[in-house]
């Protein structure tokens, strides 16, 4: 159980480490991609409207900043446009276009990567696709109207692509590789962890096994004592009140072996049918429900086949049955059986007193009582429902209790065959 907990335990810490660091990688590339592409807008609607038709070739010499109404640079603080590093350093290209579609200037830059006729193409390409602006490879552009021509200017982003591509992949390497050493870290210290508490958990499993072992012997030769001692005696109070008590021991005894095979026996497994023995059990309880004034409602499926133990699974289905009629304060006990996929789905539903959630969590510890002023009554002392839990286990499944609108819920999940 606890190997199965620290391996749940381990998993669940890593899946959120893992979508941690995918979503703040992700926030922190999508924000530095779009600070770099807003910068980069910004600088080529600055160099489209500083562009001036009369010259000839390159980037002219910028005209005075206008009045700044319309200007989408920086600040009064800071430095022009045309004088800050960043636009200096980029690589900017245009074509300019008359109303007939004429071509009246190309800049295809210094170092000439894009030639003449490809820039003119693309840029009728994209005037035919009718957007002001946007990107076209490792290019963004920009369509400009003025006065004189139809401006299409681009800036290569080209370095810039490739820097974040290769910050984006060493980001990812080094990343994975820390996510893959955190988890043996994880994995080494989890085991330190949890090792005393699988230690505490055997040895409270073998105390209740040896206990209840050493116990059977002096229970069955009081009992007997008790016996005889009655049939010399008579009827005699103190001598009643032994063999009670007797009794009461001796039940206990039963259940702690009882949960104790469910824990540590391996108990032969054999191919059977599920629907019967949950069948089985119902017609065993509606006798007793009888007596008590309730009624066993069933909905069981035909044909659930499972591999399992007829004897483990008929006690499971008896203890939540049990543990119905004594808790219902309604008058009817609801049961059924369904095959969802590869997994057979128990439910046992009574109607019941709120339980809160602090309480519903504990439900399925060793001796745990709702009621502690009742925890001598009959001969019922809180093991039922960890038997169950251990049984459900044992045969690679889980139990879970919700309540809800005054109804308590009992749910057994059993992997079934295909």
């Amino acid at each position: 159980m606890f190997n199965r907990s620290r391996r749940k335990i381990i998993l669940s810490i890593m899946l959120s480490l893992i979508l941690l660091f995918v979503a703040t990688i992700s926030v922190i590339m999508a924000a530095s991609f779009r600070e770099i592409r807003q910068r980069n807008a910004e600088m080529l609607a600055r160099y489209a409207q500083l562009y001036d038709l009369r010259r000839e070739q390159g980037v002219p010499e910028l005209p005075p900043m206008p009045d700044g109404k319309n200007d989408p640079g920086p600040g009064p603080a800071d430095p022009p446009w045309d004088e800050r590093p960043d636009f200096q350093l980029s690589t900017f290209y245009s074509v300019a276009l008359a109303e007939d579609g004429s071509v009246l200037a190309v800049d295809n830059g210094e170092k000439a990567i894009y030639e003449e006729e490809e820039l003119i193409r693309i840029a009728r390409q994209l005037l035919s696709g009718g957007r002001p602006s946007g990107r076209s490879g490792n290019l963004s552009y920009i369509v400009s109207r003025k006065s004189d021509c139809t401006l299409v200017a681009f800036l290569d982003d080209t370095v810039t692509q490739s820097s974040m591509s290769l910050l984006l992949h060493n980001v990812l390497l080094v990343g994975g590789a820390a996510i893959v050493v955190l988890f043996f870290l994880s994995l080494h210290l989890s085991k330190r962890i949890i090792r005393p508490l699988e230690e505490n958990d055997r040895s409270q499993k073998r105390f209740v096994s040896d206990a209840s072992h050493e116990l059977k012997t002096p229970v069955a030769v009081i009992g007997a004592n008790a016996e005889l001692l009655s049939r010399e005696l008579g009827e005699n109070e103190w001598l009643a009140n032994i063999r009670y008590e007797n009794e009461r021991m001796g039940e206990l005894v039963r259940q702690l072996l009882e949960l104790s095979r469910a824990e540590n026996t391996e108990t032969p497994m054999e191919e059977l049918d599920l629907s019967r023995v949950v069948t089985g059990e119902v017609l065993a309880f509606e006798s007793l429900a009888f007596e008590r004034g309730k009624t066993i409602e069933s909905e069981i499926e035909d044909g659930i086949h499972m591999t399992g133990s007829r004897s483990q699974l008929a006690q499971l289905v008896s203890v939540l049955l049990d543990n119905a009629l004594r808790h219902s304060s309604g008058g009817e006990i609801g049961i059924t059986l369904r095959r969802q996929a590869h997994t057979a789905v128990l439910s046992v539903v009574n109607a019941g007193d709120e339980i809160p959630p602090d309480k519903l969590e504990h439900l399925f510890d060793r001796f745990y009582r709702l009621d502690e002023a009742r925890s001598g009554e009959g001969e019922h002392y809180g093991l039922g429902l960890s038997i169950a839990k251990a049984v459900a286990q044992k045969h690679g499944g889980s139990i879970a209790a919700s309540c809800a609108d005054g109804k308590v819920r009992f749910t057994v999940s059993l992997p079934v065959k295909k």
